[in-house]
């Protein structure tokens, strides 16, 4: 008979993967902390970055838009908007400055058709089914003692490791556009400033080393869970 979903195997296979997440938040959080309390010399705030940054590089059909919350800016490509968080738009620090300059990184990709994010963005209707359809498909497969249905869930379930991994490439990617396009626009001048940037950046990359972490040991764990109750059987 197959083992319970969640046992002690389960706190074993994952331990790692929150240890690792947690840490990783951690060092986030002391990265913008740091660099959210170091202002701009230019003395632009987000929004400004946004609209020169803008000018720049030539996306004048791009709209700003406000949103809720800490940290939660993004750019939508369905809308061709930047919705920065308070934190961002009104604040002239060293972080938001590169925040602000990140998401637009994600607007100049989506301008040039960069494939990585064209496939990542194709991905999220399958990823958003595979996760839910899978869990069932795992559950159902391990009360029935389906291994057939079970695997068929695992194959489901791995869409969301496949798109965290391709996710980190496309974020690494708009960090580098985001560097480049505050030293030619001339809004990042200085060593210390360009220094902020890069590590207010490269913590919140490593946000997604933890969710292909955490998505990869998941997999793990159903695919041992699986394979061993195929083995008693």
């Amino acid at each position: 008979m197959f083992l319970p979903v969640f046992n002690i195997s389960y706190l074993l296979y994952m331990l790692p993967a929150f240890l690792l997440s947690l840490i990783i938040q951690l060092y986030v959080n002391s990265r913008y902390t740091k660099w959210r309390q170091v202002l701009g010399r230019s003395g632009l705030n987000g929004v400004q970055v946004a609209k020169q940054l803008s000018a720049h590089t030539g996306m004048y059909g791009l709209s700003l838009k406000g949103t809720p919350g800490h940290m939660t800016d993004h750019y939508d490509p369905r809308d061709n908007t930047l919705y920065l968080s308070q934190g961002s738009a009104q604040s002239s620090s060293v972080a938001a400055i590169a925040i602000t300059a990140h998401e637009m990184g994600h607007a100049q990709q989506d301008q040039e058709e960069y494939l990585p994010m064209r496939m990542r963005s194709a991905m999220v209707p399958v990823v958003n089914i595979g996760t839910s359809v899978g869990w069932i498909f795992i559950l159902l497969g391990l009360l029935l003692e389906i291994s057939g249905i079970a695997w068929l869930g695992v194959i489901a379930f791995s869409a969301g490791a496949i798109f965290a991994i391709a996710t980190l490439p496309v974020e690494l990617n708009a960090s580098k556009r985001a560097r480049k396009m505050l030293q030619s626009s001339g809004i990042v001048t200085s060593q210390d400033e360009l220094k902020g940037v890069k590590q207010t950046l490269n913590a919140a990359a490593l946000t997604y080393v933890a969710a292909i972490a955490t998505s990869v040991m998941q997999l793990l764990y159903f695919t041992s869970l699986i394979g061993g109750g195929r083995r008693r059987n």
